[in-house]
C-alpha cells in the first residue's frame, strides 16, 4: 500500500517535535518536490519552516506550496532566511510572493535582498495585475548579434543556471532591442563560426507588457511555443512569458468562469480552505437577485389563472417545458462562452451563429416535441398534445436563442460574458416559458375543462 501524505506529515511532525532533523530528512529523500510541498502543507508552520531551508532544493519545494501556505511559513522566516530562500526563486514566483505579503513583511524583506533582486521585484511588481507584465519573468537567454555560435554557447553556459529556460535564446541590440531569436538545437547543430545573425530568425513572434494576460496565454497555444519574448512600447526585450505559466493562466480563467458559469460572482480559491464567509460572499448575490428574477414566473402564471384553473392537466407539464427551455438555453451559453473565451468567436458573429442557432434549436424543439405530444395525448387529449408539441418547439428555440445571445450582449456592454450563468439564463428561459405555454394553451385550448 502507497504512503499517502498524511502519512509523511505524520511521521514528520513526531520526528520535527522531538527534534530528530536528521530522521526527517531522510523521510523526505527520494521525493519529488511537489510530493515534498504536499507533505510539509500539512505540518504546522513553525515546525516545517526549520525543515524546508535545509532541503537542496529549498526554493523549488517552496514555489509548490499554495499563495496562503508561503505567506503563512514566510512568516515564520527570519529576514534573513526568508532573504535567501527569495533570492533562489524564479524572478516572477519571488515577486508573486512579494505582492501577497503583508507591508510590515515586505519592508522587513527588501533590505535583506541584494540590490539587483531589490530592483527586479520593484520593477516586475509595479505592472498591473493580469497584464503581460505581472506575468512574465525576467530569467531569460539572451545573446547579441555579432557572437557566433560558439561564443553564443559558452555565453549560455554561464546564464543557464539562471535563465528560465535556454531552448530559445533571444537577440537584441543596443537597449535591448530584440532583433531576433535563436534555438538551442539550431546552436548545437550549426558551426562555431557562424554568426548569431545569420542563424536567428527575425520574425519574432512576441507580446507587450500592457498586454492582457489571457491573450498572451492564447498565443503561446496558438503558436505552439515554450515561451513568449515580452518587448515594452519600444521593442526592448523586458521579460518573457513560459509555456507553464501561461496554462496556470488558462486553467485559472477557467476555473474563473465555471464558477460564474454556477452563478459564484468570483474564483473562491481553494475550495478545501474556503472560509464560510467567503463562500456564502461570493454565492449569495446572484441567488438573491435571481429570486425576484424568478417573479416573473409567478406573474405569468397568475396573468393565465383562468386557463389553468380551467385545464389542470396543463399544471402537469409545466416543469417539464420551462425546464427544457432552460436546459437548452444553458447549453447554448455554455458553448458560446466558451468560444468567445478560447477567441473563435467574435461579437460580429453573432448574426452568422444566429442563423445556425435557430436551426438546431427547431431540431432539438421537435425532437423532443414529439416525446413530449404522446406524453400529452396519454394524458390529456389530441389538443393536450398540439399544444404542449408547439409549446415545446417554441420554448426550446427561445431558449437556443436567449441562451446564445446574452453572452454577446453583456460582451457588447464590456461585461464577462462567463456572467450568462447557468442560474441567470435558466431564471430568464423559465419565465419565457410560462409566458410562451400557458399563451399558446390559452388561444388552442375550448373552455371545456380537461383535468
Amino acid at each position: 500500500m502507497s504512503i499517502t501524505h498524511e502519512d509523511i506529515a505524520l511521521v514528520l511532525s513526531d520526528a520535527l517535535q522531538n527534534e530528530q532533523l536528521d530522521e526527517a530528512l531522510a523521510t523526505l529523500k527520494g521525493l519529488r518536490p511537489v510530493d515534498i510541498a504536499d507533505a510539509l502543507e500539512l505540518v504546522e508552520p513553525e515546525l516545517a519552516w526549520g525543515l524546508l531551508t535545509r532541503l537542496p532544493d529549498r526554493a523549488e519545494v517552496y514555489a509548490y506550496f499554495g499563495p496562503d501556505e508561503q505567506v503563512r511559513l514566510a512568516q515564520e522566516f527570519p529576514a534573513e532566511v526568508l532573504a535567501q530562500l527569495v533570492s533562489e526563486m524564479p524572478s516572477d514566483e519571488r515577486t508573486d510572493l512579494f505582492k501577497r505579503l503583508a507591508p510590515e513583511q515586505q519592508g522587513r524583506l527588501l533590505p535583506a535582498l541584494a540590490k539587483v533582486e531589490r530592483e527586479d521585484i520593484r520593477k516586475l511588481a509595479s505592472y498591473q495585475e493580469g497584464t503581460a507584465g505581472a506575468l512574465m519573468t525576467s530569467d531569460y537567454a539572451m545573446l547579441r548579434a555579432d557572437m557566433n555560435v560558439g561564443q553564443a554557447l559558452h555565453a549560455l553556459r554561464l546564464e543557464a543556471p539562471d535563465a528560465e529556460t535556454i531552448y530559445h535564446s533571444y537577440v537584441v541590440g543596443e537597449e535591448r532591442k530584440l532583433l531576433g531569436v535563436v534555438s538551442l538545437r539550431d546552436l548545437i547543430l550549426a558551426d562555431p563560426s557562424t554568426k548569431i545573425s545569420d542563424l536567428m530568425t527575425e520574425e519574432v513572434i512576441s507580446g507587450e507588457v500592457s498586454e492582457d494576460q489571457e491573450d498572451i496565454a492564447r498565443r503561446i497555444t496558438r503558436y505552439d511555443l515554450l515561451a513568449l519574448p515580452i518587448t515594452d512600447g519600444h521593442g526592448c526585450l523586458v521579460g518573457i512569458v513560459t509555456h507553464d505559466d501561461a496554462m496556470d493562466v488558462v486553467s485559472e480563467e477557467a476555473t474563473d468562469d465555471f464558477h460564474k458559469s454556477a452563478g459564484v460572482t468570483t474564483s473562491v480559491g481553494n475550495l478545501k480552505d474556503a472560509a464560510i464567509g467567503l463562500l456564502y460572499r461570493k454565492r449569495v448575490f446572484w441567488l438573491v437577485l435571481l429570486v425576484f428574477g424568478n417573479l416573473f414566473s409567478g406573474a405569468g402564471i397568475a396573468h393565465f389563472e383562468d386557463i389553468i384553473a380551467a385545464n389542470l392537466v396543463l399544471v402537469f407539464f409545466l416543469p417539464l417545458l420551462v425546464d427544457s427551455g432552460g436546459n437548452a438555453g444553458s447549453q447554448s451559453a455554455t458553448l458560446m462562452v466558451r468560444a468567445m473565451a478560447t477567441g473563435e468567436v467574435v461579437i460580429k458573429d453573432w448574426l452568422k451563429l444566429l442563423g445556425r442557432e435557430a436551426t438546431v434549436a427547431l431540431l432539438l424543439g421537435c425532437t423532443m416535441a414529439v416525446a413530449v405530444a404522446l406524453l400529452g395525448f396519454i394524458r390529456g387529449d389530441s389538443m393536450v398534445a398540439l399544444v404542449l408539441a408547439l409549446s415545446m418547439v417554441t420554448i426550446v428555440m427561445v431558449g437556443c436563442v436567449i441562451g446564445m445571445s446574452l453572452p454577446f450582449i453583456l460582451s457588447k456592454f464590456n461585461l464577462d460574458p462567463a456572467s450568462a450563468s447557468a442560474p441567470l439564463i435558466t431564471s430568464v428561459c423559465d419565465a419565457a416559458g410560462v409566458v410562451i405555454y400557458l399563451y399558446i394553451a390559452a388561444q388552442l385550448l375550448d373552455e371545456v375543462s380537461i383535468v
